[in-house]
């Protein structure tokens, strides 16, 4: 777990000394899709782990997706990154793009993580920091409910 801690931690580091600009500055669009209903998520509810790597190591994140009011919500976390709620959330042809920010340092960093199935059934996942300054990817987990025994 403190390698996991290392890499986020080097991962964010390496957004400021790679990219200058503000993350909203030349904001495009990644992976735009429409906004998702909670039929739509259905494959997606439930809780994550994000197994995945980038240019400075491996880094795993815990996301949560559930429906909220008949909205779909998100809450990505990771060792160095405390609680983010996410709502920002929208389908594409097979998958979900989760958008939120988080702060860093005073500095707020704009993500983007998507998932998307495989054709062996895995998921997929990546998250996209500041406009591509910093991508990591892998695979997305399902993590099994305890059963009350």
């Amino acid at each position: 777990m403190i390698r996991t801690g290392i890499a986020v931690a080097a991962l964010v580091a390496g957004l400021f000394t790679s990219f200058a600009a503000p993350a909203h500055a030349g904001r495009r669009s990644m992976a735009a899709g429409v906004q998702v209903t909670a039929a739509d998520a259905a494959p997606f509810i439930g809780e994550w782990t994000l197994d995945l790597q980038g240019p400075n190591g491996p880094a795993v994140f815990d996301l949560v997706i559930k429906t909220d009011a008949d909205k779909v919500v998100g809450e990505i976390k990771s060792e160095q990154m405390a609680p983010t709620t996410i709502t920002d959330i929208s389908k594409t042809d097979k998958g979900l793009v989760l958008k939120f920010s988080f702060d860093y340092q005073g500095n707020q960093v704009a993500a983007v993580v998507t998932m998307t199935p495989a054709a062996d059934g895995k998921i997929g996942a990546q998250i996209d920091f500041a406009d591509g300054a910093y991508v990591v990817t892998g695979s997305a987990v399902k993590k099994e409910k305890e059963k009350a025994g």
